[in-house]
């Protein structure tokens, strides 16, 4: 009798663990797939109305932080373009 966990013996509950953790990973991946795609989609017609991808892709990316890190990114940035004499 396979132990718990024992995914050497492709009968018992182990193997058909595995299967379904497989099949349920497979499923998300085709989700992702198709989220992406629309994402792509909705790129296309913002760039189609006028509007910068790439900006707006930089404002996903700050919305995503936290506001303390955020405020110390854009310092260590200021500093930096400072620095360079950029500012």
């Amino acid at each position: 009798m396979p132990k718990q966990g024992d995914v050497s013996s492709a009968e018992g509950v182990a193997a058909d663990e595995l299967k379904q953790f497989i099949e349920r990973i497979e499923r998300l991946e085709e989700e992702k797939a198709g989220i992406m795609g629309d994402i792509k989609e909705v790129f296309a017609e913002l760039k189609g109305r006028g509007f910068d991808a790439k900006a707006v892709r930089k404002i996903i990316s700050i919305r995503k932080q936290d506001h303390s890190e955020r405020q110390e990114q854009e310092a260590i940035l200021e500093l930096y373009l400072q620095a360079l004499g950029m500012a």
